[in-house]
């Protein structure tokens, strides 16, 4: 038997394709944990996303043994389990206590408990194809749930009209990535592959016209500045505020004195020109 089943010649290619893109994907974080490696140091970073991405890569892993002829995609998510674990790893050995605690129940709850009930209970109640099918549901559903943590992006992008948050280039390979991996489930004819990439076409193609629009397209200042703002300018000038007061005793000290070292020499000014009347009255008398 083939390692790789290229009867089916656009699934072979179109797999292929989704391999290279999904491999570059799972290693476009290695500079952000090289950096937590050298500075020994999370700054601030969180582990939800990779535990997701493990999760992700461990559920279709255990789809891709219920069928055959998906040779492609068991080896994108033995790596993507290989890698996401890697990352995990460096994350808990220099992560805070509670960050690493955090991360180890969401490890425990999600990766193992989930994981070995779902493994457990289609084992155990489902057989065959009907296997196959409750599994491909549970893959589809969490892949909706992933694909749909941009709209959080896309609400900030079109509230603030900036693109700050939202690079260009990851849009663009996650879109692409979405499209051949919708082929590759189309020329399989497997809907538990296809559908959840419809979605995530959709999605990136929205991401990259919002991007263009705010990025390149000049919008009327009274609604594009405005609004960025009311967003961003009462939030930092409070910030800024507290800092002022909080961190410099310098400022606190002119902030309490200012109003009675300003008013001294009009005070001062007053009772000099008022005992100067009274000396020329007296005088005068």
């Amino acid at each position: 038997m083939p390692l790789f089943d290229t009867h089916n010649t656009w699934a072979f290619v179109f797999g292929l394709m989704g391999n290279v893109i999904s491999f570059a994907v799972f290693l476009s974080p290695v500079p952000t944990f090289y950096r937590v490696w050298k500075k020994k140091t999370t700054e601030g970073f969180q582990s939800l996303p990779y535990v997701v991405a493990l999760f992700s890569a461990t559920l279709w892993l255990y789809y891709a043994t219920q069928k055959k002829d998906v040779f492609l995609l068991v080896t994108i998510n033995s790596f993507g389990c290989f890698i996401e674990t890697i990352y995990i790893s460096i994350f808990l050995a220099y992560a805070p206590k509670k960050a690493r605690m955090l991360t180890v129940k969401l490890l425990l709850l999600m990766n193992f408990g989930g994981f070995c009930l779902i493994l457990l209970l289609c084992q155990f109640l489902a057989k065959g194809t009907t296997r196959a099918k409750i599994i491909g549901g549970i893959c589809v559903g969490f892949s909706v749930c992933v694909f749909a943590a941009p709209l959080s992006i896309i609400r900030t992008v079109i509230k603030t009209r900036s693109v700050e948050y939202m690079p260009f280039s990851l849009s663009l390979t996650l879109t692409i990535s979405a499209v051949v991996w919708l082929l590759y489930g189309l020329a399989l004819k497997d809907i538990y592959v296809a559908f959840p990439n419809v979605i995530g076409f959709g999605l990136g193609a929205l991401q990259m016209i919002l991007y263009v629009v705010y990025k390149y397209c000049k919008t009327p200042p009274h609604l594009g500045e405005k609004e960025v703002e009311a967003a961003k300018l009462p939030e930092v000038s409070l910030d800024i505020l507290k800092l002022a007061t909080v961190s410099s005793p310098e400022v606190r000290q002119a902030n309490k004195c200012s109003c009675g070292n300003d008013r001294r020499p009009e005070i001062e000014d007053g009772q000099n020109a008022k005992n100067g009347k009274q000396s020329s009255s007296a005088s005068a008398t």
